[in-house]
């Protein structure tokens, strides 16, 4: 095999240290054959359809892209902006924030990107560019605070494969998960509590992530255990009973049995049971995107005020907040821990001089 260098390598190269943050991903346009480009390679993972492959091919090619398509572009055009998909802008403003962040300590020896699992800009992509600039060290930080193997496992995989095709592998470590973290648990209170300043308490509160096969709950993922827990660490810092939140899973997809209760039938039955004031927040979501800003924010409040719901408020996501880029910098400087970063320019100076010396002399003795 014919592995990947680097076309203009110098052993003089600085080196750095890389974080890349990733998120799920966001068609290019809000239109049909970007959405069918975009599904394509969303479904095909094996990783989040676990199905076999054949059967799902024909189901995927006969079925899904011949009709899906249209629906999802209509959905997005209701959040597209000027600048893009939500979650695309909201996950570069995560970047920039964070670049700025670690600079305060380590200078420009940390490089902050980021990328799409699927869409654009690519992984390969942004991992080329950051090895191709000098990163020696990567540390990956899949924005899925709850892991699942549909989620942090797929990019895990993602990441595998690109470095399987490469000659130089830098040091590498993977953030898969970071659900029950304080700085993470602080920032989600303090975005519920900053919310409620201003529009008061509701009568129930109800965090809802996104939904995955409840067979991959009894295979072993433990991505339902992580939900509960972070509700749990959030609402006891809020001071909740148990009685006044709910844990509840959205974004279901298929006939199969997904994890329970369900968000919109929750909101649905919730008016006949005398509740008819309810907040929802969506922990397992980093970035608004559209299954918070659509999904939640519109669909499920109609079916809330459909069945009798009078007040029903949306809290935002974490977005690029203060809290959450603290507890993003917090949770990657305590990865960094171990790792020479030198913010002494003579001395970086020095080590490449030495390395391009060392290199010569070998070459020479050739």
């Amino acid at each position: 095999m014919n592995y990947r260098g680097y076309a203009g390598f110098s052993h003089a190269q600085k080196d750095k240290v890389g974080v890349l943050i990733t998120n799920l991903g966001t068609p290019d346009a809000p239109d049909t054959p970007s959405l069918r480009r975009y599904l394509k390679e969303f479904l095909s993972d094996p990783r989040v359809v676990e199905v076999p492959r054949v059967l799902w091919w024909l189901i995927l090619n006969g079925v899904i892209l011949r009709i899906r398509p249209r629906r999802s572009a209509a959905a997005y055009k209701t959040v597209w902006t000027e600048e893009g998909s939500p979650l695309l802008f909201h996950t570069a403003e995560q970047a920039k924030q964070l670049q700025a962040s670690l600079a305060k300590d380590y200078g420009d020896d940390v490089v902050v990107r980021f990328a799409m699992r699927y869409g654009s800009p690519a992984m390969a992509t942004v991992i080329d560019e950051m090895l191709s600039s000098g990163v020696r060290k990567l540390v990956l930080l899949p924005l899925y605070p709850q892991y699942s193997g549909a989620t942090s496992g797929s990019t895990f995989d993602a990441l595998a494969q690109e470095f399987m095709q490469r000659r130089w592998l830098p040091d590498l470590r993977f953030i898969s998960h970071y659900h029950d973290d304080t700085g993470y648990i602080d920032a989600c209170v303090q975005q519920i509590e900053a919310f409620w300043q201003q529009q008061g308490r509701p009568e129930k509160l109800i965090f809802s992530y996104h939904g995955v096969p409840k067979n991959y709950l009894l295979k072993g993922d433990p991505y339902h255990c992580e939900c509960h827990k972070t509700s749990r660490l959030i609402a006891e810092q809020l001071e909740l009973g148990k009685d006044e939140y709910l844990t509840t899973f959205q974004s279901r997809f298929g006939r199969e049995e997904w994890l329970k209760p369900y968000t919109d039938e929750t909101l649905k039955a919730l008016p006949d049971l005398g509740i008819k004031n309810v907040h929802i927040f969506c922990p397992g979501f980093s970035a608004d995107c559209l299954e918070t800003i659509e999904e939640i924010g519109e669909e499920n409040r109609e079916y809330f005020e459909q069945a009798g719901g009078e007040n029903y408020a949306y809290i935002p996501a974490l977005n690029a907040s203060e809290p959450h880029i603290q507890a993003l910098t917090s949770l990657i400087k305590r990865e960094l821990q171990g790792w020479s970063l030198t913010a002494d320019e003579a001395q970086r100076e020095q080590r490449a001089a030495a390395r391009e010396q060392n290199y010569g002399k070998l070459t020479n003795s050739d």
